[in-house]
């Protein structure tokens, strides 16, 4: 006979409250998604949330503006109705000095 195999059951784990004065929200915006990422000063992640993670799927998470990172504008202004004071604004897109070539344009 097989042995029930019961996992302990204990307190459910209890989430921390920490009151953190300064801090960092990083923002990556893709075509397909994005992710708010907060960390404290030194860079370590405090919490993370993500428009996919948060129910919105498929034409419902798009945004149709041209160009890449169409979503990091939507995220600040919602970071500030929150109440967070955004003392400055850093844009780290990577942005190539004449890397790749291009492909050709496209003809109709």
């Amino acid at each position: 006979m097989a042995a029930d195999k019961k996992k302990p059951t204990g307190k459910p784990r209890r989430r921390e409250r920490k009151s953190i004065p300064r801090g960092q929200a990083h923002i990556q915006a893709t075509f397909n998604n994005t992710i708010v990422t907060l960390t404290d000063p030194n860079g370590n992640v405090i919490s993370w949330g993500s428009a996919g993670g948060q129910g919105f799927k498929g034409s419902r998470k798009r945004v149709y503006v041209k160009g890449p990172g169409s979503g990091r504008e939507a995220a600040i202004r919602s970071l500030q109705s929150t109440g967070l004071n955004i003392t400055s604004i850093t844009d780290v897109t990577p942005i190539p000095h004449n890397g790749c070539r291009p492909p050709k344009r496209r003809r109709v």
